[in-house]
């Protein structure tokens, strides 16, 4: 079967909650479709106004922060990820290595620490999981004093020719404030937070705070069988990225070679094989089964999707937005804008600043807008203001040609 660009674009709207908001109240069903990343801060809140009609921040941090039907780990690519509560074992324990399977990409930089310890990776994550032990009892506010809390809890636990070398400047920058072993704790954090051990508590002011789910919920996160939870993450993620290969899925968990392999493998009874510009790729049955019923993207319908948006994590970008040029504004090493969304595909960029207590928006179409994607765009503008509780200052719409 093979299928049209269209077909693909409606799919994946529809997929990702992008074509028609859902009802009011629905955020578990909305941050449960892949997840919604949290980086820079404030991002999955930008990306459920877009998917649940009505919604508020108000209602965003009571569900995160008092009722907590939503929780934020490490998730995929070791982001910070918004996640239903209840799917915490689909979003965490599938990425765990097992044994034979080389430890997540992210942590592959730790070899530096490593040579320079003379110790292994399995041995010092095992310290690590002792020391996070604490967490069950305690909140601890930033990242920083997180590593270093848990770096002078494992430092009697190591060899006693060992602890000079674990409290030695780090080599991986900051040595005036990052110590060796605050640097080994810092990767072998995200595998701590994939065995349920570290989540996300309320932030305080620009500091996120840190601590175990037992403490944080009042109860430890439920027991899960590890294939069926595999199974379920790469359901979610083909549903949502489909047609896809195994190559996206791993660069989209930020696997190695051998997980790919096996969790890829989980999923292939359920999919079927398409064709897409002569490319072999795979997509639910279930959601091949009902394309020709999607209505396909509202014409004139704009939407000012946040940087890093979960619609924006789709591998074939050139779907998204053909100019490699372009795409290069879009997707960048560090400061992503938020995109203007018209039937699915990029048609230009956003910026923001508060000045004043009042919203900025500078927009920058790739081409000339009409009259009509003007007033959508102020339409959105003044809508995402009210969203962050602040008044619209202005408005800036421009065209890069």
């Amino acid at each position: 079967m093979e299928l049209t660009s269209g077909q693909i674009l409606a799919h994946r709207l529809h997929a990702h909650h992008l074509d028609t908001p859902l009802p009011p109240g629905q955020l578990t069903q909305a941050a449960g479709a892949c997840g919604l990343q949290n980086s820079p801060p404030g991002a999955w809140e930008t990306a459920a106004f877009l998917r649940v009609a009505e919604t508020s921040i108000a209602a965003l941090h009571e569900a995160l922060y008092h009722d907590r039907t939503l929780l934020q780990a490490w998730s995929w690519r070791g982001a910070p990820v918004v996640f239903p509560t209840r799917d915490a074992g689909v979003f965490l324990t599938p990425l765990e290595a097992r044994p034979g399977e080389e430890p997540w990409i992210y942590t592959k930089g730790i070899g530096l620490a490593l040579d320079f310890l003379g110790m292994e990776f399995a041995p010092l994550l095992a310290l690590v999981r002792r020391a996070a032990a604490v967490l069950e009892q305690d909140t601890i506010q930033s990242k920083e004093m997180l590593d270093r809390c848990l770096a002078d809890r494992v430092r009697p636990l190591l060899p006693a020719d060992k602890r000079a070398l674990w409290d030695a400047p780090s080599m991986y920058g900051s040595p005036g404030r990052q110590t060796v072993g605050g640097a080994v704790v810092s990767f072998l954090l995200r595998p701590c937070a994939f065995g349920g051990q570290v989540v996300f508590g309320m932030r305080q002011g620009t500091h996120p705070t840190f601590t175990a789910p037992v403490h944080w919920l009042g109860r430890p996160l439920p027991a899960v069988d590890p294939d069926a939870a595999c199974h379920e993450l790469v359901r979610r993620f083909l549903h949502c990225y489909g047609p896809a290969s195994r190559q996206d899925l791993m660069d989209w968990l930020g696997c190695s070679p051998a997980q790919g392999q096996r969790m890829w493998q989980a999923i292939l009874p359920d999919a079927v094989a398409v064709q897409v510009a002569g490319k072999k790729l795979w997509m639910l049955a279930e959601d091949v089964a009902v394309l020709a019923d999607l209505p396909g993207p509202e014409p004139g319908r704009l939407l000012l999707l946040g940087a890093h948006d979960p619609y924006l994590d789709q591998r074939d970008r050139a779907l998204l937005l053909p100019d490699r040029r372009l795409q290069r504004q879009v997707w960048r090493q560090v400061g992503n804008p938020g995109v203007l969304l018209r039937q699915g595909k990029i048609a230009g960029i956003w910026k923001s600043k508060t000045l004043r207590g009042k919203l900025q928006l500078n927009l920058t179409f790739w081409q000339a807008p009409s009259d009509a994607d003007r007033a959508a765009a102020l339409q959105q503008a003044e809508a995402y203001a009210a969203f962050r509780l602040m008044g619209l200052g202005s408005c800036t719409i421009t065209a890069l040609c």
